[in-house]
């Protein structure tokens, strides 16, 4: 087993250098970069007040006017016209942009080797920071979800494989249908018009996590006011994420029960339950107890981006919509390697709690 963990830990690496390569690519082709963004909001800008904004946004010393080199790309930028080129250049190098391609990218991975992600273009803030800042808002609603996911599937599957074909089966099916077909973001939508002031009634807050005065609160106070707050975001995480976990555990258990040892423990007259929780449960859970780390890195990174810009949550997922739309580059590739590394590393732990789940796995004859 420690050979496969080697082997998978060396795998990694040239799985997360190729996805950085790749975006890094797509973004760079890409128009609109942060150079432009900047050029775009000093046209209307000249003189003294353009060299003053730069200067304030970028919060550093520029090389002196001997020292720049205006490339001759300054003039492809959209709406450059009658800017001064050196006012460019000093964009460029503000941001960077003043080196080749290639470069950018080694001297940006070399940093990433020491966890330094650099510092954000338009906060001024290092991309730690906002990390560590946003991080337990999107943590806490994935683990919320997750953990109210797998409390409603697991038996809601179960009972579906046991009562296949009834008309429980039937009704709870067309559930499940309906709340797989819908966005989890649909369903926000809704909730905020029927519970949170859309135009019924106002029974829920609209945005942040907590309440103003959550600090003035007692200690009972400050937890009823934090699940009262996250309720109609895991709400409507919730339904969007429940179904195929449900269908996942009702087809696993109808193949274990439909197996010979299910009918030879019948056979010596045990009960259905002792039958069902005794001996297909814990055979019928390994790929649903193995796919929860996946399950929990999806909800995280995915299920709760669009949740936490409807609901104004100041997550990770808004902090990424906020970086794509500025063009913040730093954010953009920061958060990308650190959700990469995480996801192989959870795949790699899906197998571990896989082989802890059933011995009869040997990783050493399996192939990465």
């Amino acid at each position: 087993m420690i050979s496969y963990i080697i082997r998978r830990i060396l795998f990694m690496i040239p799985t997360l250098f190729g996805i950085m390569v790749l975006n890094f690519a797509i973004v760079q082709a890409a128009p609109g970069g942060p150079v432009e963004k900047m050029v775009a909001s000093l046209t209307d800008i000249t003189g003294s007040d353009a060299t003053s904004r730069i200067s304030g946004a970028g919060g550093s010393d520029f090389a002196a006017k001997g020292d720049i080199k205006v490339g001759d790309m300054a003039s492809s930028y959209r709406g450059a016209r009658g800017l001064d080129p050196e006012i460019i250049a000093r964009i460029e190098k503000m941001y960077g942009f003043d080196k080749p391609p290639l470069e950018r990218f080694i001297q940006m991975m070399g940093n990433y080797l020491t966890l330094d992600f650099g510092e954000s273009f338009f906060r001024n803030e290092r991309v730690v920071d906002l990390v560590l800042r946003t991080l337990p808002v999107t943590i806490s609603l994935g683990l919320w979800t997750t953990l109210l996911v797998y409390l409603i599937s697991i038996p809601l599957g179960i009972r579906k494989a046991v009562k296949e074909g009834s008309r429980f089966d039937l009704v709870s099916s067309w559930i499940i249908i309906i709340g797989y077909a819908i966005p989890s973001f649909l369903f926000a939508i809704l909730l905020i018009i029927l519970f949170a002031g859309g135009g019924y009634v106002q029974w829920f807050p609209l945005k942040g996590l907590t309440s103003d005065n959550w600090q003035e609160l007692s200690t009972f106070a400050k937890i009823g006011d934090y699940f009262w707050h996250i309720a109609l975001p895991v709400t409507a995480m919730v339904i969007s994420g429940f179904a195929s976990l449900t269908m996942l555990t009702k087809n696993c258990f109808l193949e274990e029960i439909s197996k010979q040892y299910v009918l030879t423990a019948r056979a010596k007259g045990l009960s259905e339950n002792q039958v069902l929780y005794g001996h297909v449960f814990r055979n019928a859970m390994l790929i649903v107890i193995a796919g929860f780390p996946g399950a929990v890195l999806r909800i995280l990174f995915t299920s709760a981006l669009l949740i936490e810009i409807i609901f104004s949550l100041n997550g990770l997922g808004l902090l990424g919509y906020e970086a794509v739309i500025n063009r913040d580059y730093p954010i953009m590739f920061g958060t990308l390697f650190i959700f990469t590394l995480l996801g192989l590393i959870t795949s790699l732990i899906g197998d571990l709690i896989y082989m802890f789940v059933d011995p009869r796995i040997d990783f050493e004859r399996r192939d990465v």
